[in-house]
């Protein structure tokens, strides 16, 4: 005799939360990955960016008081493009732990800002964690910061950079004996700049979303500089 005998409601509702338990372990693992790829790329954009940040600081700063032409009185005081007062000083005319003005006659004209990025100052703002790049020429004397490094650029955002926080400084500077220059011994003491250690703390402006945290990295680098001796 054929038995049309089908499943029972409990066997049905069995079945029905098995099925939900295979979802929910599915989705739980999609969503899982997909928090720990989107956690990764920002920490490789953010790795990218203080990277490639401290590279161009660690270039432009090694040129500092390239004087080609050995020219006399060729220094220039940023803040009103006339000539630096303490030609001493040479390209280094500001020199802080959180800021840092450099000068050099890149293209030989011995003339200091005739053209682009010949006298450039970089500025941490502690309070908004960011770094600007400021490029200065004497025929305007205007300054216009721009964004460099943990600014917003183009509406976007991927490092805090976090140094203040920690208490370190961007800036530290040695002479030629190894020893550290106090900061209270500056500006007086820039002659004697012979080695810049640069130090980025950086973090994810975006939150880990695995972790609920900002995922923190630091670059440190140590520039010799042999045009200021």
């Amino acid at each position: 005799m054929k038995n049309d005998r089908g499943f029972t409601l409990a066997e049905l509702m069995v079945a029905m939360i098995i099925g939900l338990l295979l979802l929910l372990t599915v989705y739980t693992a999609i969503n899982t990955a997909q928090r720990s790829s989107s956690g990764i790329g920002r920490k490789v954009s953010a790795q990218q960016d203080a990277r490639m940040a401290l590279d161009l600081l660690e270039m432009e700063i090694r040129m500092a008081s390239f004087n080609p032409n050995f020219a006399q009185n060729l220094w220039i005081n940023p803040a009103g493009c006339g000539q630096a007062v303490n030609q001493t000083f040479q390209g280094i005319q500001e020199a802080t732990a959180n800021s840092l003005t450099i000068e050099m006659d890149i293209n030989d004209s011995s003339s200091i800002g005739d053209i682009a990025n010949e006298i450039i100052t970089y500025t941490y703002n502690t309070a908004n964690l960011y770094i600007t790049r400021d490029v200065i020429q004497t025929s305007s004397c205007s300054s216009n910061p721009q964004p460099f490094l943990g600014d917003l650029t183009a509406g976007q955002k991927t490092v805090r950079v976090v140094n203040n926080n920690l208490g370190l400084p961007v800036f530290r500077y040695f002479d030629g004996r190894g020893n550290e220059i106090a900061a209270a011994s500056l500006p007086a003491a820039i002659p004697n700049i012979r080695r810049i250690e640069i130090t980025l703390a950086v973090e994810t402006a975006e939150i880990d979303p695995t972790t609920n945290k900002r995922r923190g990295m630091i670059y440190s680098t140590s520039v010799v500089l042999r045009n200021h001796a």
